[in-house]
């Protein structure tokens, strides 16, 4: 009986179990929470919009501006994130400053749109369609706002040499982040354009 039981084999190995940085996890959950906030909003736009006395306008062109804005940072941040994976700190640290600026030149043309708003009769107070759009607009910069000090936060890393190829997990995620706002940018605006 013995000589049976030492000659059996395991057939199947054990697999080896799925697992992630709990901070990457963390910012997943992070973001899922992000999308199902949005996702609500523009349901609620929808819907609103449908029941009537809805102010019809135009976006302000600044809107446009800041999607090309925001788009060209995210290509500079992949430049970062290519960059820190060849362990070229100077890039690096050019690429992520370039980002933050366009990150914060975006929050700044996001405010002059809202100011033309202003001027052709939309508030956030009054027609639901303004509101709507302020608050989807702002919650958004809101957003970067903390995708900015996340990006500044990378910065100060890369300074201290504390993100280079063998340490990616911060600037991977906020790589990742900094995509996923702009992302979502992009989907706003098409979405304020289709659905004024």
């Amino acid at each position: 009986m013995e000589k049976v039981i030492s000659d059996l084999k395991i057939v199947e190995e054990p697999k080896q179990p799925i697992s992630m940085n709990p901070k990457k996890f963390a910012m997943w959950l992070f973001i899922g929470s992000v999308i199902m906030l949005f996702a609500a909003f523009t349901s609620g736009y929808i819907v609103r919009r449908a029941e009537g006395n809805w102010v019809y306008f135009d976006l302000p062109f600044l809107f446009t501006i800041s999607t090309v804005v925001i788009l060209a940072s995210s290509v500079t941040m992949q430049l970062a994130y290519w960059a820190a994976k060849k362990d070229n700190l100077e890039s690096v640290k050019i690429l992520v400053t370039i980002t933050s600026v366009l990150g914060i030149a975006f929050l700044v043309l996001q405010f002059e749109g809202w100011k033309d708003l202003v001027s052709n009769q939309v508030y956030l107070v009054g027609n639901p369609s303004g509101s709507f759009l302020y608050i989807i607009t702002g919650l958004h910069g809101l957003h970067l706002i903390s995708a900015i000090v996340f990006l500044l936060i990378v910065l100060i890393a890369t300074y201290r040499y504390r993100v280079h190829s063998k340490n990616l997990v911060q600037i991977e995620m906020c790589l990742t982040y900094w995509h996923f706002l702009g992302g979502l940018w992009l989907y706003l605006f098409v979405f304020l354009l289709l659905y004024r």
